[in-house]
């Protein structure tokens, strides 16, 4: 089962984010911790780990509509989540939803005869 949430909603630890701006835009992450009402700290297990989490501002993030549900439990009973959990679930996503979007948005369903 996915959990899904309303991406309009408040941010929430484990739900994967999609960054607009900054240098690593394009890049997909997770919230692991919110630090207030407008800024949150990400980490992706590869370039950003979960001991040195990004500042990130909400504005510059597009909340999708996803949370990982390995990582919120992680988070939930010890505090912490592995930089290999981080990488799985984020893997898992852009398998399961990216690259299905991807494929079906270059057809739009139709098979072209050129």
């Amino acid at each position: 089962m996915i959990p899904l949430v309303d991406s309009d909603s408040n941010p929430q630890p484990g739900q994967i984010v999609l960054i607009k701006r900054g240098r690593d835009a394009g890049q997909y992450a997770i919230i692991i911790r919110l630090m207030d009402e407008r800024f949150v700290f990400l980490a992706d297990g590869d370039k950003k780990k979960f001991d040195r989490p990004k500042k990130k501002n909400i504005q510059h993030l597009q909340l999708l509509n996803y949370i990982s549900p390995e990582v919120q439990s992680s988070l939930k009973e010890t505090g912490r989540v592995t930089n290999g959990k981080l990488r799985f679930a984020l893997a898992k996503y852009v398998n399961e939803f990216v690259y299905d979007m991807k494929k079906g948005e270059s057809f739009n369903g139709e098979r072209r005869c050129n």
